[in-house]
């Protein structure tokens, strides 16, 4: 057998840091300007904690909110917890970055999803320039206040990752 460079799983490895990055530099000075989040993760995955009636209510998915109000934002090297407020309940959260789907940055129209493969080979990343596709309203009510823009959302064009690989 030859070797070959895993470009699918060092570009996955690479986004889920970059959202590490991201949460660990809002960890520590806060959100800046407009700038929030639209994560959803597989309520599934065996390392995600949640409450039993948020995996009741959402058994596969779930999306969370990360703008105005949230408490207790730990990240580590394999995921995040945080505590965010469902109806005027906070509840704690444990995200895994593996059980992450989508995460998007409305402000900036940025977007990153994480697609899993049919075959044999792993979760390869989607790299979204424009968030026109991806969740807007989160499925959970895990925000407080959010504005939603009257503005129409542009034409997303995903670029696939997949078309560069060999096989």
């Amino acid at each position: 057998m030859t070797r070959s460079i895993d470009y699918g799983n060092l570009m996955h490895r690479a986004m889920r840091s970059l959202i590490q990055n991201v949460l660990q530099d809002v960890a520590e000075r806060g959100l800046p300007g407009d700038h929030h989040f639209f994560i959803t993760f597989d309520t599934m995955h065996p390392d995600v904690e949640i409450a039993d009636w948020l995996s009741d209510r959402y058994p596969n998915e779930m999306t969370v909110v990360i703008q105005h109000w949230f408490d207790n934002l730990d990240v580590t090297d394999e995921g995040f917890a945080i505590t965010l407020n469902f109806g005027e309940n906070p509840e704690p959260l444990y995200i895994p970055y593996d059980a992450i789907q989508t995460f998007v940055d409305p402000s900036v129209e940025f977007g990153l999803r994480f697609e899993t493969q049919t075959d044999e080979e792993d979760t390869a990343p989607t790299v979204v320039p424009d968030v026109a596709e991806l969740p807007t309203e989160p499925e959970a009510a895990a925000e407080d206040d959010a504005e939603t823009s009257e503005d129409a959302p542009k034409e997303a064009e995903v670029v696939s990752l997949d078309q560069f690989r060999k096989t």
